[in-house]
């Protein structure tokens, strides 16, 4: 029997719940066997410098460790150069050749999915899953033609409704009133542990 595989990728800076639902509604919808959980190494398109890698690792592994059948692996991390969603594809696929891969996305990923490195490429790997909000008909037939593809390539899997980013959550760190409850008791103790986040004369207090 093949085995289904899903990949989930991204900076994870701060990982937070909104992750974690995503990674859980997954394996259950998809009824996957193994979700790889990757943080970004040298992200192409990220303009801003990320956390390191070594706190960015930490926080995944503490944020997912009780999400079933997932596994936080650093191959992007360990990658020189430049990290391409393509090459972690083909590093899983020579891992299990007979295996069907399923490459989660959000919707703002997904409207810019054409820009991505070699994306026609990884679609022969891997079918696309939009994780996006409850949408009408309409809505739901627009998420298949902004690449030009056709549906059978594109699955859409429905999320609840939780308006948490990553960015919002550094900026309320970086201001010293977090919401910590937007992430897991680990990562946020892990957060405060190693003064993330912090403007740089907070560090020093």
């Amino acid at each position: 029997m093949l085995h289904r595989i899903g990949l989930l990728g991204g900076s994870f800076d701060p990982p937070h719940r909104a992750h974690e639902i995503l990674a859980r509604e997954a394996v259950a919808q998809l009824k996957l066997d193994r979700l790889y959980i990757v943080p970004t190494g040298q992200a192409w398109h990220k303009s801003r410098v990320l956390s390191k890698s070594v706190h960015r690792l930490a926080m995944a592994r503490l944020a997912f460790e009780t999400c079933p059948q997932t596994v936080v692996d650093e191959m992007e991390i360990l990658r020189a150069g430049p990290s391409f969603t393509l090459q972690t594809l083909s590093e899983l696929q020579a891992r299990h050749p007979d295996a069907v891969f399923y490459l989660l996305v959000g919707q703002d990923q997904a409207e810019s999915f054409s820009q991505w490195h070699e994306w026609q490429r990884i679609l022969q790997i891997a079918q696309l899953v939009v994780a996006a909000r409850p949408m009408m008909s309409s809505e739901t037939a627009a998420v298949h033609q902004w690449h030009n593809l056709p549906s059978e390539r594109v699955i859409q899997m429905h999320m609840p409704l939780m308006g948490i980013s990553s960015s919002e959550l550094r900026a309320s760190y970086a201001c010293g009133h977090p919401d910590s409850d937007l992430v897991s008791p680990l990562v946020a103790d892990y957060i405060q542990q190693n003064q993330l986040y912090l403007e740089p004369h907070d560090r020093s207090r």
